[in-house]
């Protein structure tokens, strides 16, 4: 009982430290400039929406946020499309060197992502698509494959032979039986990749700031960076950018966790 308690006060310590700035970020929308230069407390003394005006007017902001809706939408599509098939061969169809192949693609889960940005834009500039949002959406879809084969492979596995055998008795083909039994049966499983896949991808700063020069293609770190860039930067209106970029990531999980939990547990237990 002491022992839990503990773990509970470490924990809970360690998150109210986690929380720390963000709840920092959150008070210094609601503050003018000057207030957040001077620091002060968290709860701003003179708390204003202007911060949000100004910086709705600062940005083009219903183009970037087009920009990373359409970038980020098209590359949750691609994985669970692509990946769903792929992890579907690996867990129930049997074929050569499956096994080989699957730990290939698991092993690239320890391989960092920032050791293949050269390679990525010299292959974006031959096949010329540097600076265009497919130019980020390939790469983006690449990038899961590891975490994506994994958790969805693991997940039709866990779903009970007998379901398939008995589909195919009935006549069903290979894509009925996955798109009828496979895919609703790991829905969760589906919903958590989703999420796992939207949220780095939303905010992705790296990939994107050595891609794209035209502002038109902006996704909203690079335009909030943007806001960075001048010699005298609005520290309140950076924040309240900051605060508009992490809303819809966080509406999405509040709506989809109990699904985001499920599809984890069912992943490692397959």
């Amino acid at each position: 009982m002491k022992a839990r308690v503990i773990a509970y006060v470490v924990l809970g310590g360690y998150a109210l430290i986690s929380l720390y700035p963000f709840a920092w970020m959150v008070s210094g929308a609601f503050k003018d400039r000057q207030e957040v230069l001077d620091g002060g407390t968290l709860i701003p003394d003179r708390p204003t929406l202007d911060t949000f005006a100004t910086t709705w007017g600062e940005l083009d902001f219903l183009q970037y946020f087009g920009n990373s809706l359409l970038v980020t939408g098209a590359t949750v599509i691609g994985v669970l499309v692509v990946y769903s098939l792929a992890s579907y061969a690996f867990a129930v169809l049997k074929f050569p060197g499956s096994k080989v192949i699957y730990a290939g693609f698991v092993s690239l889960l320890f391989v960092p992502g920032i050791t293949v940005l050269l390679p990525v834009v010299i292959l974006q500039q031959e096949l010329e698509i540097l600076g265009t949002r497919l130019g980020l959406v390939l790469p983006f879809i690449n990038g899961t494959a590891p975490l994506a084969i994994l958790l969805l492979t693991n997940a039709f596995r866990s779903v009970p032979s007998e379901l398939r055998e008995s589909a195919r008795c009935d006549g069903a083909s290979e894509l009925r039986t996955f798109l009828s039994i496979y895919l609703p049966v790991c829905r969760p499983a589906l919903v958590t990749i989703a999420l796992l896949t939207a949220v780095p991808t939303w905010n992705e700063f790296v990939l994107t700031r050595v891609s794209l020069n035209d502002p038109a293609v902006f996704t909203l770190p690079l335009g909030v960076q943007s806001l960075m860039s001048t010699t005298s930067p609005q520290y309140n209106v950076i924040m309240a950018a900051s605060v508009i970029i992490v809303l819809p990531v966080i509406v999405l999980f509040v709506l989809l966790q109990r699904y985001f939990v499920n599809g984890l547990v069912g992943a490692v237990k397959g």
